[in-house]
């Protein structure tokens, strides 16, 4: 009988072990799921002054700019007016756009981003229903076997809910 009790508390045990592992694993894919979410609300942020940018440019007379020469160094520089643009496509390949054509090319963009914002947030939403399950079966694995678990599941439990507070 006392076997079986330990043979219970072992494979509880390999359980809770595994499970905590899941969780470090979504964990880490939680994260990398926020850069992504940052990089691409950067990306539309970007997306979306450059759009305002083209479309504040004149076609008829030349224009006072701040050129970037490097490390936060601008130097003024006139714009001539304003007929066509070079728009980078993508694979190293620019190529040269309207003013109508180029914010159309950006508007596009901005709404890719902001799909690709609206999948990462779904993502997200999962990884944290799905970390909320396993933190509720582990604690109820503990606490069916509560005052005669195995010291390793209560180190497994505590490093476990520490993690997850953070």
């Amino acid at each position: 009988m006392s076997n079986d009790i330990n043979q219970q508390h072992a494979a509880a045990d390999q359980k809770i072990s595994e499970m905590v592992q899941q969780s470090r694993i979504l964990e880490a894919y939680m994260n990398d799921t926020i850069t992504r979410e940052a990089t691409v609300t950067k990306l539309i942020e970007e997306a979306r002054l450059a759009s305002s940018a083209v479309q504040n440019v004149m076609d008829e007379s030349e224009v006072e700019s701040l050129m970037p020469v490097g490390i936060g160094v601008y130097m003024k520089a006139l714009v001539p007016p304003v007929k066509k643009l070079l728009v980078n496509v993508g694979a190293g390949v620019i190529v040269e756009k309207s003013r109508e054509d180029t914010i159309n090319y950006i508007e596009s963009r901005i709404k890719e981003f902001e799909t690709a914002l609206s999948q990462l947030y779904s993502q997200k939403q999962q990884i944290e229903m799905r970390m909320e399950q396993i933190q509720k079966q582990v604690n109820q694995m503990l606490q069916q076997s509560s005052g005669t678990s195995s010291p390793t599941a209560k180190s497994q439990h505590n490093s476990y809910t520490h993690n997850n507070r953070q």
